[in-house]
């Protein structure tokens, strides 16, 4: 460890590595939440071309959802023991290798093993993304920008997905969907090979195999178990059976980490009020914002008649608000502090949800889709980086990948867990009926609903989450004196090994 001026003060070549390193960090961040959501206006053209089965359609999605799920905590603890520079080239190397076998695929099966091995490139990379940007970015408002930055770009990823999806299936074919990240991922492999220093903040040492087997099983069966209530409902044991026995290996995890001398995610780290608080926020606000760009797609083409390319561009001013959002969010943190800005954001998010629900059968899409959606993604984009930041600045430097690794999964389940949640919802209000009014009134629901989780989401950040002065919010917070002592805020080194 040594201290880290501002980075004003840096030479000019420390600076060159440090924005190197953000962009890297955010690219691989950008290419993993663009997946998640990228392929699903190519799912017909796939089906034509592989001739897969409705259920096998379903699992393009899934397969590549279950793996980043089920891994990120594993890959996360990864970057620590192993070094997050290689992680990264391991994690993004594997993820480009599969978008081209996946773009070649000439068979459904062939298809669905890359989406798998895109998930689990995923899972290894996207943590040691946000670690990289950590280690490289000293705390306090230098860091929150990158955070700022790190969210609005994932969460433009995601909210990018259909249009990107919709140009490259309608101008060139469905196979650029998956083929447009392979000469990205050379260029920033090749980038990153070159400008990213080798970090370790943890000994090396064996990984708690007992425990890794119990967490990745446990994750990826629960989100198996999460993505089957679309098909066979919540009461079915094709979804009880995985999901509570996802949850019951997590509680055999926690045991198994509990007892170990060297283990995967030791649990003082949930001991943290700023890991635990900022993390189960996270959770919920993933849980109610994540089904947004779902219902907001099919309601623009089901009841307002828009093509997937017209759905795609209406949803454009919402992804340039989360973008918006997520970057001004460092400059309001930096006055208000962590707290009530994440606060303030889940209450505009819920207001926002709250509009929408009044959606209708005749919707402009002034009032309808576009306000209101701005509304929702600026208020989750204000969310989003002062919870990134008060987790990751409540971590010990050993346990950055980790914790990383911890924000990330709380996310990628908890929108899984909502949109399974809210799309019952909607179809328990429609109740079968293929009539635009009744379809509506099923949106209608899921988005109110959305609202009160945000509003009960806030009531709980209100009350559990540190208090106003939190990290990155003001100069010398609590995080940064513990590290560097009075005065001083501590990084990684940017061009040497960490000891």
């Amino acid at each position: 460890m040594v201290d880290a001026s501002p980075s004003e003060q840096l030479p000019s070549r420390s600076r060159t590595r440090t924005w190197a390193v953000v962009a890297a960090a955010c690219t691989g961040q950008f290419l993993v939440v663009l997946d998640v959501s990228v392929v699903n206006v190519a799912l017909p053209s796939m089906r034509t071309d592989l001739g897969l089965t409705a259920p096998g359609l379903q699992w393009v999605v899934n397969a590549y959802s279950i793996a980043f799920a089920g891994f990120m905590l594993l890959g996360g603890r990864a970057a620590d023991l192993y070094g997050r520079k290689r992680m990264f080239l391991t994690g993004l190397g594997l993820f480009t290798a599969a978008s081209l076998a996946g773009g070649f695929a000439q068979e459904g099966w062939q298809l669905l093993a890359a989406r798998a091995g895109q998930g689990l490139g995923a899972a290894v990379l996207s943590p040691a993304t946000l670690t990289l940007l950590t280690a490289a970015v000293p705390e306090g408002a230098a860091r929150t920008r990158a955070i700022g930055t790190w969210m609005a770009v994932g969460a433009g990823g995601g909210a990018a997905g259909g249009l990107i999806g919709g140009v490259l299936t309608d101008t060139l074919s469905w196979r650029w969907v998956l083929l447009v990240n392979v000469p990205i991922g050379v260029l920033v492999l090749a980038g990153a090979a070159v400008w990213l220093a080798e970090g370790r903040a943890g000994d090396r040492r064996r990984v708690d195999l007992l425990g890794a087997v119990l967490v990745t099983a446990g994750l990826a069966t629960a989100a198996y178990g999460i993505v089957q209530t679309e098909a066979a409902g919540w009461t079915a044991a094709a979804t009880l059976v995985p999901l509570l026995g996802g949850l019951a290996l997590l509680g055999l995890f926690v045991l198994v980490e509990a007892r170990t001398a060297a283990p995967l995610m030791p649990l003082r780290v949930l001991g943290v009020r700023a890991v635990a608080a900022a993390n189960v926020s996270m959770l919920l606000l993933g849980s109610a914002t994540f089904c947004m760009w779902y219902f907001m797609t099919v309601y623009a083409q089901n009841v307002l008649g828009y093509t997937p390319l017209e759905a795609g561009f209406a949803l454009v001013p919402s992804s340039a608000a989360v973008f918006a959002g997520a970057k001004a969010a460092p400059v309001i943190m930096a006055r208000t502090g962590a707290k009530p800005l994440a606060v303030a954001g889940a209450l505009v998010t819920a207001a926002g949800f709250g509009w929408q629900s009044t959606l209708d059968v005749q919707g402009s899409y002034l009032t309808s889709v576009c306000l209101p959606g701005i509304l929702m993604m600026a208020g989750a984009g204000l969310a989003s980086t002062p919870l990134a930041t008060l987790a990751t600045s409540g971590a010990a430097p050993g346990d950055a990948g980790l914790v990383s690794g911890l924000v990330n999964t709380s996310r990628t389940m908890g929108g899984a867990l909502g949109l399974a949640v809210l799309s019952t919802v909607a179809a328990a209000r429609t109740a079968g009926s293929v009539d635009a009014a009744e379809i509506t009134a099923g949106y209608a629901l899921a988005f109110r609903t959305s609202a009160l989780v945000l509003l009960a989401g806030a009531m709980m950040m209100l009350l559990w989450l540190p208090g106003r002065g939190g990290p990155g919010g003001r100069p010398g917070a609590r995080t940064g004196r513990r590290a560097g002592g009075p005065g001083k805020q501590t990084a990684p080194a940017l061009h040497a090994p960490e000891a």
